[in-house]
């Protein structure tokens, strides 16, 4: 099953994507989880503030800027893997630097065949 790890982590820590590629416990942790032939894909996302949430209310559509929740805690990135169980998944979150202090949202995927 493929599950999508969502990256939250606090949006101060500004680190360019070529500085977080060359943290180690980023190194480690993207070894580890090639080793096991498990990643689907994943991007790191840009900061919240060049975000915008988009409803249609009423017919209207309404774009704020931002994220939808207002927490200093934002979704930094994102990963696909594709485990033999939940338990597989929760393991490789919980290796994930951003784990440590901030949270690694696990959820599986709709498939076509489910």
């Amino acid at each position: 099953m493929k599950y999508m790890l969502m990256i939250c982590d606090d949006e101060s820590d500004v680190l360019s994507p070529a500085e977080v590629q060359a943290l180690p416990q980023v190194q480690d942790w993207d070894a580890a989880v090639d080793g096991r032939g498990i990643r689907r894909g994943g991007a790191r996302l840009r900061p919240s503030s060049d975000a915008r949430t988009v409803r249609v209310r009423n017919g209207e559509v309404l774009v704020s800027d931002g994220p939808f929740a207002e927490t200093k805690e934002q979704i930094g990135g994102f990963g696909i893997i594709e485990c033999s169980s939940l338990d597989e998944a929760l393991e490789i979150a919980a290796m994930h630097p951003a784990a440590a202090d901030g949270a690694v949202e696990v959820r599986p995927l709709w498939e076509t065949n489910d």
